[in-house]
């Protein structure tokens, strides 16, 4: 009996373990393939995370020239967070892709 990667949530389980205890995952069948499945279903959650980053970033721009003026006020705080949160969030997720789709199947 050995420890193996679980294919699905990559935690340490029992070679002989029909199921991971951490995330009930059935391990029946083709191990190769859980971990293909697992492997895309994590980069398309990263994929909507950078794309909702990037729609944060735009919506600041445009909350930040309504109307053909800079934003004053509370509007210019709104907008300032939303610019800096969708920016620096891009560039961490796309850094986090990057990451990930080193990380061999």
């Amino acid at each position: 009996m050995a420890l193996i990667e679980c294919p699905v949530c990559s935690k340490r389980i029992s070679s002989v373990a029909r199921e991971c205890q951490h995330c009930h995952a059935k391990l029946d069948g083709n191990l190769a393939s859980l971990q293909r499945i697992s492997h895309i279903k994590r980069s398309q959650t990263l994929m909507n995370q950078s794309f909702l980053a990037m729609t944060l970033f735009i919506a600041g721009m445009v909350i930040w020239f309504w109307r053909g003026e800079p934003a004053e006020g509370i509007r210019a705080l709104i907008a300032g967070a939303c610019f800096f949160v969708g920016f620096v969030g891009y560039l961490v997720n796309r850094v986090r892709i990057v990451l990930h789709k080193r990380k061999s199947v």
